[in-house]
C-alpha cells in the first residue's frame, strides 16, 4: 500500500461504483488524477429488482459507452445489512502469516455456517489493524446472477466501510481528531466513523423514529470515544470534493456510489476489500493500470535523467572553471611579477643610495684627516674602507696624533699600526683607526 506522502501522485485511474439500494441502483463514474476527482456522470436505475435485467443492463451499457468507459468493470457496494464488518488488531504479524492468522479467528467473527461464509480482508493504513468483511455465499450468488444477466462486468464486491476508508485517504487524509458520518436510506441508517481510540467504526441501525435515530448517533459517538457534541456529518461532506463535474451532478444524491467509484479507480493505492471470489472477477479494467505504469516509468526516467544531467552539469562546470583558471592565470601572476620587480628596483635604489652615501662619507673622512693633520705633517699613504682607515706619513711629533684623531666625530679607537721611527726632521708613523658608524 502506497504511503500517504506519495499516494496522491500515483492516483491516476477511472472507476465505476454501483451502490445497491433498497429499490434502486446508483451508478457513478469518476476519473481520478493527482489534482482531484472529476465525476464523469451518474445514473440511477430505478426498481432494478422489478424490471428485466437485460432492460436496465442495456441502459447501463449505453451510459458507460457515452462516457467512454465501456472497458471498465464495476465495483459493487453491497447493502450494509448483508455484510458483517469487523476490524481486528494484529500487530507484528507478517504479510505471509496474516491469512492463516485471520482464518484462526474467522469463525468467531460471524454466525454463518463455514461453507456459507465468504470473507475478504485488507490491512489498514496503520499496519497493525485488519479490516474484514463477511457475507453469505447466497448474497453473492444472487447479485452476481443478476449482474451477469444484465451484462454488467463486476471486478469487485465490497462494502461501505472499505470504500469510505480508501476514498478518504486517496488524495488526502481524514480529520485526525475523529469524525462520525451517517447515511440514511429508507428505514435504515448506517453510521461510519474514525477516532484516535477506534480506527474504524461501522454499524447499521433501523430508524423507526427520530428518537431512536438520536440514540443511535449517541451510541456511535460513545463507541468512538468522541465528545457528545461532535457534529455528525454526511458522507457527501467527507468525500473528496470534485474539481469539476457535469451539469446537474450532485454528490449527495449518490454519495456512496461516488466514494466507491473513487476507491475503484485506484484499487492498488488504498485499502481494497473484495468479497467476490477471484474466479468470478471481471478483468475488463486492466487498462486502468496503463496510466500509472507509464507515469511511474516516466517518473523513474525523469529522476534518472535529472541525476545524470546534474552530474554532467557538474563535470561541465568543473571543466569550464579549470579552463577559466588557466586563461586568467597569466593575468593573476602579473601582480606578483610586478611586486617582485618593484622589490628589485627598490633594492637597486637602496644600493645606489648606499654607494652615493659611501662616496660622500669617504670624502668627509678624507677632509677630516686633512684638517687634523696640518702641515708640516703629511700623509704618504691612506687606505679607507667601510669601517676603518689606515694611514702612514711623517709628522714633527707623531705621538699626539692619536688623541687628535679620536677627538673627531668620524673616528675612534686610534692606535699605531707599527712602532714610530725618528728621522731627521720628525717621526714616521703608521696609524689604524675605526670609522664611527662602521662595522665593529
Amino acid at each position: 500500500m502506497a504511503s500517504n506522502e506519495y499516494r496522491k501522485w500515483l492516483a491516476i485511474g477511472s472507476g465505476v461504483g454501483i451502490e445497491i439500494g433498497d429499490r434502486d441502483l446508483r451508478v457513478t463514474v469518476v476519473k481520478v488524477r493527482p489534482n482531484g476527482v472529476e465525476p464523469l456522470g451518474a445514473l440511477r436505475i430505478e426498481r432494478f429488482a422489478e424490471r428485466p435485467a437485460a432492460e436496465w443492463g442495456a441502459d447501463y451499457s449505453r451510459f458507460l459507452e457515452s462516457l467512454g468507459g465501456s472497458h471498465l468493470a464495476a465495483t459493487v457496494l453491497l447493502p450494509r445489512r448483508d455484510v458483517i464488518v469487523r476490524h481486528i488488531a494484529m500487530p507484528g504479524v507478517s504479510d505471509s502469516d496474516l491469512p492463516q492468522a485471520i482464518s484462526f479467528q474467522l469463525d468467531g467473527l460471524h454466525p454463518f455456517p463455514e461453507d456459507e461464509a465468504v470473507h475478504g480482508w485488507a490491512r489498514m493504513d496503520d499496519g497493525a489493524n485488519v479490516l474484514i468483511g463477511v457475507t453469505r455465499r447466497e448474497v453473492i450468488d444472487r447479485y452476481m446472477g443478476l449482474f451477469a444477466e444484465a451484462g454488467v462486468k463486476v471486478a469487485s464486491l465490497t462494502f461501505s466501510a472499505a470504500a469510505l476508508y480508501a476514498s478518504l485517504r486517496l488524495l488526502g487524509a481524514p480529520a485526525a481528531e475523529g469524525f462520525l458520518a451517517v447515511v440514511e436510506d429508507g428505514e435504515e441508517m448506517e453510521a461510519y466513523g474514525e477516532s484516535p481510540a477506534r480506527p474504524l467504526f461501522s454499524a447499521a441501525f433501523d430508524i423507526p423514529s427520530d428518537a431512536f435515530a438520536e440514540r443511535a448517533r449517541s451510541m456511535a459517538l460513545s463507541e468512538l470515544r468522541l465528545p457528545v457534541d461532535t457534529p455528525v456529518s454526511s458522507v457527501a461532506e467527507l468525500a473528496p470534493r470534485p474539481r469539476r463535474a457535469p451539469e446537474g451532478f450532485d454528490v449527495g444524491a449518490g454519495a456512496l456510489s461516488y466514494v466507491t467509484a473513487i476507491a475503484a479507480a485506484c484499487p492498488r493505492l488504498g485499502l481494497h476489500v473484495n468479497l467476490l471470489p477471484e474466479s468470478m472477477r471481471a478483468a475488463g479494467a486492466r487498462g486502468m493500470y496503463i496510466a500509472p505504469i507509464v507515469l511511474g516509468v516516466l517518473l523513474l526516467a525523469s529522476a534518472g535523467g535529472l541525476f545524470a544531467y546534474s552530474s554532467y552539469e557538474d563535470r561541465q562546470y568543473l571543466a569550464s572553471l579549470q579552463t577559466e583558471i588557466k586563461r586568467l592565470e597569466p593575468d593573476a601572476r602579473k601582480p606578483m611579477q610586478m611586486d617582485k620587480a618593484i622589490e628589485t628596483a627598490r633594492a637597486h635604489a637602496v644600493l645606489l643610495d648606499r654607494f652615493r652615501k659611501q662616496t660622500r662619507d669617504d670624502l668627509d673622512a678624507l677632509a677630516e684627516l686633512t684638517r687634523i693633520l696640518e702641515p708640516p705633517a703629511w700623509i704618504s699613504s691612506l687606505e679607507l674602507n667601510r669601517d676603518a682607515a689606515r694611514l702612514s706619513g711623517e709628522a714633527p711629533q707623531a705621538a699626539g696624533l692619536l688623541k687628535l684623531i679620536d677627538k673627531s666625530p668620524l673616528f675612534e679607537g686610534s692606535e699605531f699600526g707599527a712602532p714610530m721611527s725618528r728621522i731627521q726632521n720628525g717621526e714616521v708613523f703608521a696609524i689604524r683607526t675605526r670609522r664611527e658608524g662602521g662595522a665593529r
